[in-house]
């Protein structure tokens, strides 16, 4: 599912935000991926979803070899996941029904299959009722929700979660990453990065810790070099 092997990342003029990492998510999993604020967690998911190409290694995610991939193959490989982030980045013009639509939509998705999904993810978040109502109306841990529903709604095989609670109260957060763990249940892999120790606490999982760019921890095996 993912496989990062001796990947590092830095920028020009700063310092190294990744060093020597190498890890293997395998498919299922739900995993934490922790450590301090500035410990390159948000640069390590970048890399797996192609926002950002590693200046060393090799990375590997649902079958594309990320750091080799074409500007033109990236949409393919961003199909094949779903991103969440620690803002829930809505539309606020758009009702909480249309935001998850939307996804489908830009894929061109035929109507029926837009109404059909985008019905099902909202039931899961448990915001079914609160289709019609815009952004606004609702409170920052449903935002949340709706920003889980529709990095779902295409059904992707892995799900990147960037600093998900860190806007909202620790009832909320605890809510949240409940909701992590029966999509994972569901069969998608769960990568989740935070800096808040007390969401392992509420459900421990597998576990990497990053410091200063560097893995410092890691329940997870690591892989083998590519052929």
């Amino acid at each position: 599912m993912i496989e990062m092997v001796h990947v590092s990342k830095a920028y020009e003029g700063s310092t190294q935000a990744l060093l020597d990492i190498s890890l293997k998510v395998e498919k299922g999993k739900f995993v934490y991926l922790t450590g301090p604020s500035g410990a390159g967690k948000t640069t390590l998911l970048k890399l797996l979803y192609a926002a950002e190409r590693p200046t060393e290694g090799e990375i590997r995610v649902n079958g594309f070899d990320v750091a080799r991939l074409k500007s033109r193959e990236i949409p393919y490989l961003r199909r094949s996941l779903g991103v969440v982030f620690q803002g829930s980045k809505l539309l606020f013009q758009r009702t909480v029904f249309e935001n998850v639509a939307f996804a489908l939509e830009v894929l061109g998705a035929k109507r029926r299959e837009v109404i059909k999904k985008t019905s099902q993810a909202l039931w899961l978040v448990g915001l079914e009722r609160k289709g019609s109502c815009f952004p606004s109306q609702i409170s920052a841990g449903e935002q949340q929700r709706v920003a889980i529903a529709r990095a779902i709604v295409n059904e992707p095989l892995l799900i990147l979660a960037d600093e998900p609670t860190g806007n909202i109260d620790f009832g909320a957060a605890e809510e949240i990453v409940r909701l992590f763990d029966e999509i994972n249940f569901r069969g998608a892999t769960v990568v989740l990065a935070t800096h808040n120790e007390g969401l392992p606490a509420i459900l421990p999982k597998e576990r990497i810790v990053l410091n200063r760019g560097q893995m410092v921890e890691s329940s997870l095996s690591k892989p083998l070099a590519f052929a």
